[in-house]
């Protein structure tokens, strides 16, 4: 009932189409009984003329009780005055049955085509919303929620889940609905014509539903399982197309193919199991089916025989049991892609419930343009029950240049993170001019820092676009081309095919590792931050990119108050302040020369990289001498 109420939810939205959808299939349920209800004096005027009983030569005549009634025929005369409207022999049965025929079931199929269109136009509209609201919600995650969780499992659920939910709306809804009003008008119905044999349904009606919730309770189960093992899939593909300079490098081809090969026949296995609760459905349900119908046989011909009942009543109950017989059996594989549904609504609000992005103050206000300086005051961080930060403390002037180093996992990026609010930090303060940033919306905040990674996130569009991202108001040509010429990017964009019209595929991928880096500071010139944050930002290139990427770094932090984490310490030996971090603390701190006068940590990773860029340049003058 929970996934159900939240099923509804999701459709409350378009009531006003799904209400009109509903009077629409209910319009088709009363065509159905009105067509069942033309068998009865289709079957009374052709009895009338025969024999029923062989051991009698008169033909067995209705009870008084049953000479009473009115068959639904003679009332639809007498309602709408046919018989003095049209001449006595249109009046007839057997000419004015086929007329209703015609139109019973031209209006059962102008009303199921509006009825059926509507609920698939819910269930599209549906599943745009949830898909847009899961979007959102996952977007909006704090950067410990994408640690945790594999890119191709968030994916799975944002397409798998959601589209089988879109097909419980826009079908099963309707099914469920169509069914469910279909077996309720006919069961009026029977219960019209004879109230006995309608209560012994209602004692049977327990014996069909059973199988049916039970097989629904294991195919929820089941398609859970499907689910989590399509996400696994779908993840073994993404880390396998992003990463296929490695796996080609490394001439794993045939050990990712056998993975994949492992994990789809998991998956096989998995929905075969669900497709065996299907398949039962239908041989269990049509054996209760049987079994009810034998009775009825059975019972009918006495009541026929008694007197108690005509053959046009028994002729409609048949018909209503076997109209009744599909929309059951319908109905049962209705309940078994609902559960698969009901499976992906669960999936779907595990994530929605997890508290989302970094939570702003109930009074945040936009952060002013920044002016003196940012403060770290008794900053703590933990993370899953881990402490990473202890006790950080120190105060960057406007203009300044601090430097962040320390060996790998001391916690220097991290470090950072805290000041756009990547992380939320679990203790003390950060004070941007005397501030706590935690009293600023988080776009202002974010909107004044610019960020330049080691791995330079790039998307598959044009050069000018990838440049323009985060300043989408930004289109004066020529800022763009400023921004890259001070990033020493606009030479080489000016080689590729289409120059800044070029599509530079998925992350940069036809760009080297230095073009990319440049693309990124030619981004963050362009957004023009009075804060920045460099994290390893030249680690990974050869001397020659890295010497462009530093030039360009040297136009970006111009005037502006750079944090940088650096790996070579070379690169920040002119830094204002260095910050040197161990096990996520600050154990040394002041500027080049102060530092290697401590002998600490410090003067020990320089003298190892000094003699490391000593040996290698000396390889290289071997070379060049040779």
């Amino acid at each position: 009932m929970r996934n159900l109420s939240r099923l509804l939810a999701m459709v409350r939205p378009y009531w006003g189409r799904f209400f009109v959808a509903i009077f629409c299939l209910a319009i088709v349920t009363a065509c159905i009984v009105a067509f069942t209800s033309l068998v009865r004096p289709i079957f009374d005027q052709v009895w009338s003329n025969t024999n029923f009983n062989a051991s009698a030569s008169a033909p067995a005549q209705p009870s008084p009780s049953t000479t009473q009634k009115e068959d639904a025929l003679t009332l639809a005369i007498k309602a709408f005055r046919l018989n003095e409207i049209l001449p006595p022999q249109l009046v007839q049965v057997q000419i004015l049955v086929p007329i209703l025929l015609v139109m019973i079931f031209f209006l059962k199929g102008l009303f199921s085509y509006f009825g059926n269109y509507l609920m698939s136009s819910v269930g599209q509209g549906v599943v745009r919303d949830i898909r847009g609201r899961l979007y959102d919600s996952t977007i909006a995650k704090p950067i410990s929620f994408f640690r945790s969780r594999a890119t191709g499992s968030l994916i799975s659920r944002i397409t798998n889940d959601v589209e089988r939910i879109q097909f419980a709306v826009s079908t099963n809804l309707a099914d469920l609905i169509r069914e469910a009003l279909t077996i309720l008008g006919l069961a009026l119905l029977v219960l019209y014509l004879n109230w006995a044999f309608a209560a012994g349904a209602l004692v049977i009606a327990p014996v069909i539903l059973y199988p049916i919730i039970q097989f629904g309770r294991r195919l929820r189960h089941t398609s859970r399982r499907g689910q989590e093992k399509m996400e696994v899939l779908s993840n073994r593909l993404h880390e396998t197309f992003t990463g296929i300079r490695i796996v080609k490098a490394f001439s794993t081809e045939e050990h990712e193919k056998r993975r994949f090969r492992e994990e789809n026949t998991k998956l096989l296995r998995v929905n075969l199991k669900a497709m065996r609760y299907f398949a039962l459905t239908s041989p269990v349900m049509e054996m209760i089916g049987a079994i009810a119908v034998a009775f009825l046989i059975n019972w009918g011909y006495r009541q026929i025989a008694s007197g108690a009942m005509t053959v046009g009543d028994f002729a409609v109950i048949l018909a209503a049991l076997y109209g009744m017989y599909n929309p059951i059996k319908k109905l049962s594989r209705v309940n078994n892609n609902l559960q698969q549904a009901f499976a992906a609504i669960e999936r779907v609000h595990e994530v929605l419930e997890i508290k989302e992005e970094v939570l702003e103050s109930p009074g945040a206000v936009p952060m002013p343009a920044f002016r003196e300086s940012i403060e770290f005051r008794d900053v703590g961080f933990s993370y899953s029950e881990r402490r990473i930060l202890h006790d950080i403390s120190f105060r960057v002037p406007k203009g300044t240049v601090c430097a962040i180093v320390g060996i790998s996992g001391a916690g220097k990026t991290t470090l950072v993170n805290l000041l756009p609010r990547f992380d939320d930090f679990s203790d003390g303060s950060i004070l941007v001019d005397g501030a706590d940033i935690r009293g600023f919306t988080l776009a202002s905040l974010r909107g004044q820092i610019g960020i330049v990674t080691q791995e330079t996130i790039l998307f598959n569009d044009t050069v000018r676009n990838n440049i323009a991202y985060g300043d989408e108001g930004s289109t004066d040509p020529e800022r763009i081309v400023e921004s890259a010429k001070a990033a020493y990017a606009h030479d080489f964009i000016m080689k590729l095919p289409r120059g800044y019209e070029s599509v530079i595929g998925e992350k940069g991928v036809l760009l080297s590792g230095g073009e990319q880096q440049r693309l990124a500071i030619a981004r963050a010139l362009l957004r023009n931050p009075p804060i920045l944050i460099l994290d390893e930002a030249t680690s990974s290139l050869d001397s020659e990119s890295e010497r462009l990427v530093q030039n360009a770094l040297e136009n970006l932090m111009a005037n502006r108050t750079t944090f940088v984490i650096a790996h070579r310490l070379s690169t920040v030996r002119r830094a204002d302040l260095l910050l040197v971090m161990d096990e996520g603390r600050i154990v040394e701190r002041g500027v080049h020369d102060e530092l290697m006068g401590l002998d600490g940590i410090y003067s020990k990773l320089y003298g190892l990289q000094f003699a490391e860029e000593v040996d290698i340049e000396t390889l290289r003058s071997l070379r060049a001498s040779s």
